[in-house]
């Protein structure tokens, strides 16, 4: 099992490391799991640390996919907004041409995996948690979009599918899992499961202990579906009071603005995906019985000292410390 770091690739970020590769051993990590950062690719990091590449992605993307334009409008309040938000007008070869640059980066990079979301929620259905579109219809979307991208050709990564907690794939129902699975086409398909995104399913935890256990059941109602699990992002998420505080309803106060009011949503997302590190040895039963390839630290920090701080807080839990 490879243990990696989450790293966005930015100037800013990466001018905190000077020996990239000994900063990933004092934190027990073979590599990274890196996000684009809308800069060119550094081509300083030492390419044994090149493993896993987060593919860009749209949390509200399935309107403008379909060409909608009346939900668009009612969305985004003009087209001139939506054009700038997605870089071209509505419908399929925009988000196409922006899926496939970032493919292409991602084989630039010499990535031996890629993670892809499946999930779609607007900024008011992450308040309000009542959806527009169905689990079925965001899966069967995402199905086709990736086999669009992916064609016939012989990618050579792996195309690894993230759960969310929003309309799409969760893991907690093994008929879409499986519907989402059968529905791409490519060979190297598998699953990044998302432990903190999966314990937001279930806003009754109270405890990270109830957290693993909860991961144990949706484990076990997958059975053999399990074997696609490739990689575990880890990271821990007990939420479950502030959702019930703050969702359900649009807030006062909500930014007529639609980057002002993408910025206000952001920050209530953080709230409920907090990307904590585990501090409970519950987890190490967790990662034993599903047996990753990879193993990634996905950990919420606002620079270096703090990333290293939670990624050893989890390496303790892990009884790695």
């Amino acid at each position: 099992m490879d243990t990696l770091m989450s790293l966005p690739m930015t100037a800013s970020v990466l001018t905190e490391y000077g020996d990239l590769e000994e900063a990933c051993r004092s934190c027990g990590c073979d590599g990274l799991e890196v996000v684009w950062g809308g800069e060119e690719l550094p081509c300083t990091v030492p390419q044994a640390l090149h493993v896993g590449y987060h593919l860009t992605f749209y949390p509200d993307w399935l309107d403008f996919w379909r060409g909608d334009r009346a939900a668009l409008t009612e969305k985004f309040g003009s087209e001139e907004v939506w054009r700038s938000f997605y870089g071209g007008p509505e419908g399929r070869e925009t988000l196409l041409r922006l899926y496939r640059e970032d493919l292409d980066r991602a084989v630039t990079w010499g990535a031996r995996y890629v993670v892809f979301h499946v999930s779609d929620v607007s900024v008011e259905e992450g308040f309000t948690y009542h959806w527009r579109h169905t689990h079925e219809e965001v899966i069967d979307a995402a199905a086709e979009v990736i086999n669009l991208l992916l064609g016939d050709r012989a990618w050579p990564f792996d195309f690894l599918v993230e759960n969310q907690w929003w309309p799409g794939f969760t893991f907690t129902e093994p008929e879409l899992t499986r519907r989402l699975l059968d529905g791409i086409r490519a060979e190297r398909k598998g699953i990044m499961l998302d432990i903190g995104h999966l314990m937001n399913c279930d806003t009754s935890l109270r405890t990270l202990e109830e957290g693993a256990d909860y991961v144990h059941r949706m484990l076990d109602r997958h059975g053999g579906l399990c074997r696609y699990i490739r990689g575990i992002h880890l990271h821990c998420s007990l939420s479950g009071e502030y959702v019930r505080a703050h969702t359900g309803f649009l807030p006062p106060g909500l930014p007529l603005d639609y980057l002002k009011r993408y910025g206000f949503g952001y920050r209530h997302i953080l709230r409920i995906d907090t990307h904590h590190p585990w501090t409970s040895p519950a987890i190490c039963e967790v990662v034993e019985r599903i047996g990753p390839d990879y193993l990634v630290h996905e950990l919420s920090a606002p620079d270096r000292g703090a990333r290293e701080e939670a990624i050893h807080i989890q390496n303790r839990a892990l009884g790695r410390g």
